[in-house]
């Protein structure tokens, strides 16, 4: 009876751990665990996670790993999935099976890759910079508007480019074209040395116009005038390659903060009561995370304090910040004072008159 009960128990948990396995080989792949990411990351954090990684996981920096194709390609599903809302819904309702059931699986002609390099990725600066003469299409730079909160926490901008693509075209054209020197016999012993053009014939191509979504990541403490680059991105070059595209980041105006470096700014405005007796208030970061400000002594007009570690993130190390500097305005009452209220000003101040006449500007 007892050898009957354990049989009845292993075969029980057997069965339990069979159907965890199936289970879990019918939900598919683990995407977020592909992008090492939490189920709760959102958009941007997806974004950025599957650029690190696809820099890593590239097959041309990885030749002698067999599987590298294989994890990239697994790398670009995950992105696929995780970055369209409704494709992410019904991925965490029921796992890569109801993706391809609903038809909602990889595209195919899809490619993460160059929406956040360009067609030849970060792989193909390498032959330019060591002087090939392969003919290049012109660079196109255009200048890329971003906030200040953009600068301070990170983001990815969705560019739409309309980039002129070469396709194939009847007949056949002159490609290829060059200077030579050629040898001409004028008559015994007499010969002409000149220099004539020499083409190929290539097979013909036209220009068509395709749009494209790239992907500019806005790094946190990225500079204005500070440059992205999208290789094979620019202009066409019918017997070349395509030059690339950058972006300038330029830095909108801020109605609180002026960036100075990795430096910020700002002026509050205060009463004359405040100035004089103390306060105590809050500034809103670019983050929406509050700096406290306490002052228990007089506030002169045009006096700065700074707040370390409260500036821009900086560029190359991100867990070092600037300062914030904040300047001090003091508004005085528009009203007037009666005799009383004169007099009781000067008994609680007790400052004697002062007409101090100097030059300002030069600072004597």
């Amino acid at each position: 009876m007892k050898m009957n009960v354990s049989k009845s128990k292993f075969l029980l948990f057997f069965n339990v751990l069979l159907l965890m396995m199936l289970e879990h080989v019918l939900a598919g792949r683990d995407f977020y665990k592909i992008l090492n990411v939490d189920k709760t990351a959102n958009t941007n954090q997806i974004k950025k996670a599957y650029r690190s990684l696809a820099k890593d996981l590239h097959p041309d920096k990885n030749k002698d790993d067999p599987l590298a194709q294989e994890k990239f390609q697994d790398l670009g599903a995950a992105y696929e999935a995780l970055s369209d809302t409704e494709k992410r819904k019904k991925y965490d309702q029921c796992g890569e099976e109801c993706l391809q059931k609903e038809g909602m699986g990889s595209s195919g002609g899809f490619d993460p890759f160059a929406s956040f390099f360009g067609d030849f990725g970060f792989f193909g600066t390498g032959g330019r910079e060591q002087g090939q003469e392969t003919p290049r299409g012109s660079d196109v730079t255009m200048d890329l508007w971003v906030t200040l909160e953009e600068l301070y926490s990170g983001n990815f901008v969705e560019v739409v480019r309309n980039k002129p693509v070469i396709k194939p075209a009847r007949g056949t054209r002159k490609c290829n074209c060059r200077k030579e020197m050629v040898t001409k016999s004028l008559g015994p012993g007499r010969f002409q040395m000149m220099q004539q053009t020499v083409c190929d014939e290539c097979p013909n191509v036209r220009l068509e116009n395709e749009e494209k979504v790239l992907e500019v990541e806005i790094e946190p403490g990225m500079q204005d005038g500070q440059e992205h680059r999208f290789i094979a991105e620019g202009e066409p070059h019918v017997d070349g390659d395509p030059g690339d595209l950058k972006f300038r980041i330029r830095t909108m105006p801020h109605r609180i903060f002026e960036r100075k470096g990795d430096d910020l700014y700002t002026n509050v405005t205060i009463s004359l009561v405040d100035a004089l007796v103390g306060f105590e208030m809050h500034i809103t970061h670019l983050d929406n995370h509050k700096v406290h400000i306490v002052r228990d002594k007089v506030t002169w007009h045009g006096a700065r304090i700074r707040k370390k570690g409260e500036g821009m993130p900086n560029y190359e190390y991100n867990n070092q910040r600037g300062t914030l500097y904040v300047t001090f305005d003091v508004e005085f009452p528009k009203g007037d004072l009666s005799e009383e209220d004169k007099n009781a000003i000067k008994q609680i101040l007790k400052q004697e008159s002062i007409y101090k006449i100097y030059n300002g500007l030069r600072g004597y």
